[in-house]
């Protein structure tokens, strides 16, 4: 990631951790926005589901802050990096092996209730069965 501060570049919409020392900024729309239920995004998240958005890595305009990653490999065997903040250990972001030059950030980190909902719910059938989902949102087992 390159450094950029926001000046460069004007942004769109930007994320932060929770103490706001990392902070990501996005010129545009994202790619796609999408929620997973798998396993290890309820871990990651700590609750029922992970909400995402992937920008494309060109669309970085500002990066500030340290972050550490953890990887770990998916079903499949490739590496996915779940990136956060090392001091009130947000997860802010991730990269995976079957993405390249994508960014996935976690949707929560914008603070922007109005952000767009998911498009599709990847590990459906891992879904809790008391959330409801939107019947426009494509559910992927």
């Amino acid at each position: 990631m390159s450094g950029n501060t926001a000046s460069d570049h004007p942004a769109s919409r930007t994320a932060s951790c929770s103490c706001g020392s990392l902070r990501l900024s996005f010129r545009g729309e994202p790619v796609r926005v999408y929620a997973c239920a798998c396993l290890e995004c309820q871990r990651a998240t700590g609750t029922a589901f992970a909400y995402r958005a992937r920008f494309n890595q060109e669309a970085i305009v500002e990066d500030v802050g340290e972050r550490r990653r953890f990887r770990r490999l998916t079903d499949e065997g490739r590496w996915m990096d779940q990136i956060f903040c090392p001091t009130c250990g947000t997860l802010i972001s991730m990269e995976a092996e079957v993405m390249p030059g994508a960014l996935v950030v976690s949707v929560g980190c914008f603070g922007d209730p109005d952000f767009a909902p998911p498009a599709a719910l990847f590990s459906a059938r891992r879904k809790h069965g008391w959330y409801e989902l939107d019947e426009a949102v494509d559910q992927k087992d």
